[in-house]
């Protein structure tokens, strides 16, 4: 019972945390579809096996592609360090699944990009070959998602500051 108290201020701050992280993204002076863009492309990075570079991944690309930058690295975040091992074990059974190597084996005790490198190409090809699988797709979607969703936010902010102000009276 006592544990049960503990959990909820501790879930409640996670979902305070994230929704203030919403709100700052939402709130950005740009474009939705720069927003939408910059959120797809660090959902897309993250899941590449390439934890420690995800972020100069992210500024090269949002760069050219006109990307927000802040909701892109923030959206990066999608593979951290506490899922990391289930979500690089998703990443390599999809890409297991199709690309047709035999014989390769996952430790979860080296999931450092060096020691990915060193326990063979196969095992890395797997991997980039499931993050692309699953990443392509839930870049799309979040692309979507929230250009409609930032679309629609900041139409009510605007409808709502324009109801607030007085109107001017003409002399």
């Amino acid at each position: 019972m006592n544990s049960v108290r503990q959990a909820r201020p501790l879930l409640q701050g996670w979902k305070r945390a994230l929704r203030l992280q919403y709100l700052r993204i939402l709130r950005q002076r740009a474009s939705p579809r720069s927003l939408a863009r910059g959120l797809a492309l660090g959902v897309f990075v993250g899941f590449l096996p390439i934890i420690p570079f995800q972020i100069v991944v992210i500024i090269g690309l949002a760069i050219p592609l006109r990307a927000n930058k802040v909701a892109a690295v923030a959206s990066s975040f999608i593979c951290n360090a506490f899922n990391m091992i289930p979500f690089y074990y998703l990443l390599y059974m999809v890409g297991r699944l199709a690309l047709p190597f035999d014989a390769i084996s996952f430790d979860p005790q080296h999931l450092a990009l060096k020691d990915l490198v060193a326990q063979g190409w196969r095992l890395v090809a797997a991997m980039f070959a499931g993050s692309l699988i699953l990443g392509a797709p839930s870049a799309a979607a979040t692309y979507l998602a929230s250009l409609k969703a930032i679309t629609a936010y900041q139409a009510r902010r605007s409808l709502r500051s324009a109801s607030r102000q007085p109107e001017r009276v003409a002399p």
